[in-house]
């Protein structure tokens, strides 16, 4: 059991938007050691079917748990978990958790009282899965619901257009669309999302509780691996970032979801 304790826990994201969700595991967990595998080879996962990302999805999860020996695997895209979570959750029951970004912000939003008209905005691939719609219907069907897929928002963010009149004016034409009207509450389904959080904030001038994943899905990993004994109190190691597909670009780009820029290191699974 002492050796499973300081396993590395394992992290992936079609890119490198789901180092929003590894820095907040990194900050809440500092004794754990993340390897995290963005598959930038394929890039972005919102435009593909869902059977083609739960094929990528797959792969990667047992890289991540066979070859680094990974105690267990978190999801770090809503895309991925809307396709996969459910296969890999039965594949690797008994085996090592398996975490994804949706569960946990479902229940973040319907502990939540004071919110009774929720709106979701996300990849179009996530949207077309239902995923938020129906676990909402089932869980607080008292609770109103909007969804509306942002197909242009991850790719603006990757290209660093945030926090200037271009996003603005993106974010503005996607908010005042006639699907989120009457919202009170605003689900950022997508972990390149908070880096827009503070412009949507201002849009709403406050006035629609903003969810991200990064935080409440740090918190869920946290209980997790609590309650199944998994956690350590002693220094992982160096964390590693690796990419399917190595540009300057992309390891330049880490500073805007990590907070610093890191060294992606390329290690092709798919060769």
């Amino acid at each position: 059991m002492e050796q499973r304790h300081r396993q590395p826990i394992g992290i992936f994201d079609s890119g490198i938007g789901g180092l929003t969700v590894a820095k907040a595991i990194a900050d809440s967990l500092p004794n754990e050691k993340i390897i995290y595998y963005g598959d930038t080879a394929h890039i972005p996962y919102g435009d593909k079917s869902q059977e083609l990302i739960s094929k990528y999805a797959s792969r990667i999860t047992e890289f991540l748990l066979h070859d680094k020996q990974c105690k267990a695997v978190v999801i770090a895209c809503n895309t991925a978990s809307a396709a996969a979570y459910n296969t890999l959750r039965d594949r690797y029951k008994g085996i090592a958790p398996i975490i994804n970004v949706i569960d946990p912000m479902i229940e973040a939003v319907i502990s939540d009282d004071a919110v009774k008209h929720v709106g979701v905005i996300a990849t179009k691939t996530t949207i077309a899965s239902g995923v938020y719609q129906e676990k909402f219907t089932r869980r607080k069907p008292s609770l109103r619901f909007s969804a509306l897929a942002t197909p242009l928002l991850a790719p603006m963010i990757e290209e660093g257009f945030y926090n200037n009149n271009i996003s603005h004016a993106v974010l503005e034409k996607y908010l005042r669309d006639e699907a989120l009207q009457g919202i009170d509450a605003l689900v950022l389904a997508c972990t390149h999302y908070p880096l827009i959080k503070k412009e949507i904030d201002a849009f709403y001038g406050g006035g629609v509780k903003i969810f991200d994943s990064a935080e409440v899905v740090a918190a869920k990993l946290k209980n997790i691996l609590t309650k199944e004994q998994l956690h350590t109190d002693l220094p992982g190691g160096t964390h590693e970032f690796l990419v399917s597909d190595y540009t300057r670009s992309f390891e330049k780009s880490t500073q805007m979801f990590y907070g610093k820029e890191l060294h992606l290191s390329l290690h092709n699974i798919w060769a």
